[in-house]
């Protein structure tokens, strides 16, 4: 059985990227994985990515949320629910006030609410009321960083004054996330998941950034679970491959090069370089996952890999060509 310790995932691959949408995939998981990291990312990125809401407001002339505003053609209620769908960008880690102040007759638009420049109103265009006499609507509403959804009861536990209306807060800058898990072949295995993971944002942060920020969010967890120290990852076989391509510095047409960056270049992995799919999984199924294991090969050798033939040699010579590389 293959040593799990040499079966790394490929890096991040975005497959598209269309406004606050985008879909992303990790090839070469090994078999289960798929559905582990998927669904653990899927929760961490529901659960634990920050973002701002209206935690509380105040209308003036209002006392509760049951309520009706002469002059205004939607009830508290609804104007509360509008509010609620307003998306802000903190930039501060403080509740920062922000307020609603117009006069009629006028449809009123997430655009008209007055920010400082600590806060940011990312979807202006939102409708929220319409007055429609000649009546003034002031609120007052007071914008919070937070986690996930939190209902008033929890954020509000303290008795609040007379007409402060609490507001259940939606901090979570995702709209939607879901995963899939697809089989793949690594080397002569057909058993490995390829993990398709589609994320879409309010806009606060991009569905990239999401991402990232889950995994980051999963390994610090774990590493303080463990107690240990990320250190780059020691494999015998890849110190190996990274010697003996040194020997070939000569015939690799690296001479100009300082040794320096010779080695940077033999260090490279191959999941970062140009190459397809098909390829990267022969590479790798044959434990091979830098520029210094290709280029200390022979044409004949890597023939003798299966799933890389004629094709794929044409390809593998091409990206040694352009690090001033090529076959042994």
């Amino acid at each position: 059985m293959t040593d799990l310790n040499i079966i790394l995932p490929s890096k991040l691959t975005v497959v598209s990227e269309d406004g606050n949408k985008g879909t992303y995939e990790i090839d070469g998981l090994y078999p289960g994985y798929g559905h582990t990291l998927g669904n653990s990312l899927r929760r961490i990125i529901l659960s634990s990515l920050s973002g701002a809401a209206i935690t509380s407001l105040k209308i003036d002339g209002v006392k509760h949320e049951f309520s009706v505003i002469d002059g205004v053609k939607e009830d508290v209620i609804t104007i509360l629910l509008n509010l609620k769908k307003v998306r802000f960008r903190l930039f501060t880690d403080e509740s920062q006030v922000v307020k609603l102040s117009v006069k009629g007759p006028k449809k009123i638009i997430a655009k008209d609410i007055d920010t400082s420049g600590q806060v940011e109103v990312l979807n202006d265009d939102l409708y929220i009321a319409e007055i429609t006499g000649k009546n003034n609507l002031d609120i007052e509403m007071t914008i919070e960083k937070g986690l996930g959804f939190v209902p008033k009861e929890v954020h509000q536990k303290e008795k609040t004054e007379v007409g402060v209306i609490a507001v259940d807060a939606i901090f979570t800058p995702i709209r939607r996330v879901s995963y899939e898990v697809e089989n793949m072949r690594v080397g002569d295995k057909t058993n490995h998941n390829r993990l398709r993971m589609t994320i879409e944002t309010d806009g606060t942060l991009t569905p990239h950034d999401a991402l990232e920020k889950a995994i980051v969010i999963m390994v610090e967890q774990l590493q303080a679970i463990a107690g240990f120290v990320i250190e780059p990852p020691k494999n015998e076989s890849l110190e190996s491959e990274i010697s003996k391509s040194e020997i070939y510095e000569g015939d690799n047409k690296a001479d100009e090069k300082d040794d320096s960056e010779v080695t940077d270049t033999l260090k490279t992995r191959i999941d970062t370089l140009n190459l397809s799919t098909r390829t990267l999984n022969a590479l790798a199924g044959a434990n091979i996952r830098t520029l210094g294991g290709i280029a200390r090969k022979k044409r004949e050798d890597l023939l003798e890999i299966d799933g890389i033939g004629n094709k794929g040699i044409q390809e593998i010579e091409k990206v040694l060509e352009d690090n001033s590389l090529s076959l042994k």
